[in-house]
């Protein structure tokens, strides 16, 4: 997390309203959105295709990660920006907090359908064809393999985007700006399937991959619930373990719900590092 210096008393307030270059409203920002994530995971897909002579399957799956990756260094950078930019942790403005995710959302939308392609792909070049028999059975065979990641989507749009938009009324732009830097860890993840996509599991690089992984996830999406919280709490002048107490009931419900499933997956995180980094001879851990 940036170092941003957090004033335990408050300094005088920033303006009540950030504005957006050119006086755009927050809302109009959906419809570059809307076109640049599917736009460029079409270019891409295309430009494999036709370049690089991938399969479709393949071109698919390296345009889904490409997108992936732009959008979580996109993102990231947007989040360090802020986040650096607000010495206030509650009042401080930037005009990107109000301007990404207006921009992004259409991206949460997009992926969901570049993961029932890519699932799609998956299952024709495992030689079963279709995923499941017709359209309904795809989508029931796409949704117990990504139920999880489809709920996180579903979320960030119908509830973290609302809340980003319209519930904040300006306020908290510094801890937007740190739950944005969560995405630092996506692109290892794209990369590590794109590995595992051309069978380089076994290769240094891979490996160096995995534990740039471990590290970001851990840092960026574990860690970073307990440093919001210190945060706070140094603005309040309380230690950390009184926050929670003086905190509504909503808004620690809101940060369980959404550091569970960050939970759930370092702790797949760490079990696939066990299996690449445990010693030779070491008897495989137990599922």
């Amino acid at each position: 997390m940036p170092g941003a210096a957090v004033s335990p008393v408050s300094p005088p307030v920033s303006p009540a309203v950030s504005p957006l270059p050119l006086g755009l409203p927050a809302g109009l920002l959906c419809v570059p959105g809307l076109l640049f994530f599917p736009g460029l995971f079409l270019l891409a897909r295309r430009g494999l295709a036709a370049i690089a002579g991938c399969p479709p399957s393949r071109a698919t799956v390296l345009a889904a990660r490409l997108v992936s990756s732009v959008q979580a260094v996109m993102a990231s950078t947007a989040g360090f920006i802020i986040s650096s930019s607000c010495q206030h942790v509650i009042d401080d403005q930037h005009w990107l907090a109000a301007a990404y995710p207006p921009f992004a959302v259409p991206y949460f939308v997009y992926d969901v359908y570049a993961m029932y392609l890519c699932h799609l792909q998956r299952a024709q070049v495992k030689g079963h064809g279709p995923a499941a028999p017709g359209p309904r059975g795809a989508a029931a065979a796409f949704l117990r393999h990504e139920l999880l990641m489809v709920l996180h989507h579903g979320a960030m749009v119908l509830v973290c985007f609302p809340v980003a938009t319209l519930w904040r009324q300006g306020k908290g732009d510094f801890f937007l700006g740190c739950l944005l830097m969560a995405e630092l860890s996506t692109p290892f993840v794209c990369l590590g399937k794109v590995l595992i996509l051309f069978r380089r599991q076994h290769t240094a690089l891979h490996k160096l991959n995995a534990a740039a992984l471990l590290v970001t996830f851990l840092l960026c999406r574990v860690l970073l619930f307990p440093y919001l919280y210190w945060a706070y709490g140094r603005h309040r002048g309380l230690p950390l373990l009184r926050v929670p107490a003086a905190l509504p009931v909503a808004y620690n419900a809101a940060a369980a719900a959404m550091a569970a499933p960050q939970l759930y997956w370092f702790g797949l995180i760490c079990r696939g590092a066990w299996r690449l980094f445990r010693p030779a001879g070491t008897p495989p851990r137990p599922p």
